[in-house]
C-alpha cells in the first residue's frame, strides 16, 4: 500500500517520473533535506547586516514560532522586499530548497497573484501596493541552523504559511502547510486560464460526483458551506470526530481519486517529508480515512471539504469572492510545529 501511495505522490516531485519507495530520496540528493535547509539558512544569516539579522532570528522556543497566519498583514522576520542582490537570491534559495520543484513553482504562482489583486482592488495606490506585493513575504529562523540540533524556519505571507522544524538534518515537522489562491481562476479566454490549485478542487469534486445515493448520504454533509477553514492562526488543528465517506466505503475508482488528491497536497514537500507522512498514514491504515463535503456540487459555487485520518487533516474552502478564492491546508493531528498534542 505504501509503495503505491509514494509512487503517486512522488511522481509529481520532479520530471514526472514515478519512484519506487525503496528509491525515495530528498530533492537535495540525500535522505535529509534539512541539511540543505541548514546550509541555505546559515548562508542567509551570513550575508545579512546586523540589523536585518536581528529581525530574521529568534530562539527556537520563542512564542513567535507559532504566531502564524495567511492573511495579508505585517509580520515579523525579514521581508523579501527589503532585500537586494545576493541577500535576495540567498533568501529565495532557502525557500527553493525547502520545497519540491512542484511546490516551489506553486509558491511563485501564489505570490504572482498579489499583482493581480493590486490591480483589481480599490483604494489608493500606496495602500494597495503596501498590501499586495509578490515580495511581501517573510522569512524567520528559529534557533541555530546546522547539521545537528533542533532549529526551525518559516516562510509566510498572504496565502502562504510554510513551517519547518529540523532535527539533525531531518525535517521532523512541516505543518501547518497552507496554500491559498485569489483569484482561484483567472480566465483570459480559450486556452488562457490559470487555476493554481485546480487539482485540489477538481479531484475532490470527481469523488463526490462518483458517489451513489448511499455514499452521497455519508459524504455530502450539508448544502451550506462554512465560511472558511477551521483553526486559522491557531497553533494546533481543530480535531473533531471524523465524518463523511470512508476510504473503505469507496469504490476502487474513488479510492484511486482520493490517493491522487492526497498526492496533490503532498507534492509540494520534499520527498523525505512525503515519505514520512505516507508511512504514518500507512501505519494507521487507509480504510478509516474519511472525506466530507459541504456546500454546492458545481464549479463556481460555494464549497468546502475535509479529509481526515488518524494522523492528518486536510481542509479546503472555496467560498469567498463568489467561490473564486481558495484556502487549503494540511495539518498534523498529532501536533503542528513539532509540538505534540496531549492525548
Amino acid at each position: 500500500m505504501l509503495s503505491r501511495f509514494l509512487c503517486c505522490a512522488l511522481s509529481v516531485l520532479s520530471l514526472g517520473v514515478s519512484l519506487d519507495s525503496s528509491l525515495v530520496i530528498a530533492d537535495d540528493g540525500s535522505d535529509k533535506p534539512g541539511l540543505s535547509m541548514a546550509v541555505a539558512a546559515q548562508k542567509l544569516i551570513d550575508v545579512l547586516p546586523a540589523d536585518q539579522k536581528q529581525k530574521l532570528m529568534y530562539k527556537y522556543d520563542d512564542p513567535e514560532r507559532i504566531n502564524w497566519h495567511f492573511i495579508p498583514k505585517d509580520r515579523n522576520g525579514i521581508v523579501l522586499w527589503d532585500l537586494n542582490g545576493e541577500p535576495k537570491k540567498v533568501a529565495e534559495d532557502l525557500v527553493k530548497v525547502g520545497l519540491s520543484a512542484a511546490g516551489h513553482a506553486k509558491v511563485l504562482q501564489v505570490r504572482s497573484l498579489e499583482e493581480v489583486l493590486y490591480l483589481f482592488e480599490a483604494g489608493e495606490e500606496d495602500y494597495r501596493r503596501n498590501r499586495r506585493h509578490p515580495h511581501k513575504y517573510h522569512i524567520t529562523i528559529f534557533g541555530t541552523p546546522g547539521p545537528t540540533g533542533l532549529w526551525g524556519w518559516r516562510f509566510e505571507g498572504h496565502h502562504l504559511s510554510l513551517n519547518f522544524s529540523v532535527q539533525d538534518g531531518i525535517v521532523v515537522s512541516s505543518t501547518p502547510e497552507m496554500f491559498g489562491a485569489n483569484p482561484a481562476l483567472i480566465d483570459a479566454g480559450p486556452g488562457r486560464q490559470l487555476r493554481i490549485l485546480s487539482g485540489r478542487e477538481d479531484i475532490a469534486r470527481q469523488i463526490l460526483k462518483a458517489c451513489n445515493d448511499e455514499q452521497k448520504k455519508k459524504m455530502w454533509i450539508s448544502e451550506t458551506a462554512p465560511d472558511d477553514i477551521r483553526g486559522a492562526g491557531a497553533p494546533q488543528a481543530v480535531v473533531e470526530a471524523a465524518v463523511g465517506l470512508s476510504y473503505g466505503e469507496m469504490s476502487p475508482d474513488q479510492q484511486k481519486m482520493l490517493r491522487d488528491l492526497l498526492g496533490e497536497y503532498l507534492s509540494a514537500m520534499p520527498a523525505q517529508v512525503v515519505r514520512d507522512r505516507m508511512k504514518a498514514i500507512d501505519k494507521s491504515g487507509m480504510d478509516d480515512i474519511r472525506m466530507a463535503w459541504w456546500g454546492e456540487s458545481e464549479v463556481n459555487k460555494r464549497h468546502h471539504y475535509v479529509i481526515q485520518g488518524a494522523t492528518f487533516i486536510v481542509e479546503y474552502n472555496n467560498t469567498q469572492n463568489e467561490a473564486n478564492h481558495v484556502h487549503a491546508i494540511w495539518r498534523n493531528v498529532g501536533g503542528d510545529f513539532n509540538l505534540p498534542v496531549a492525548k
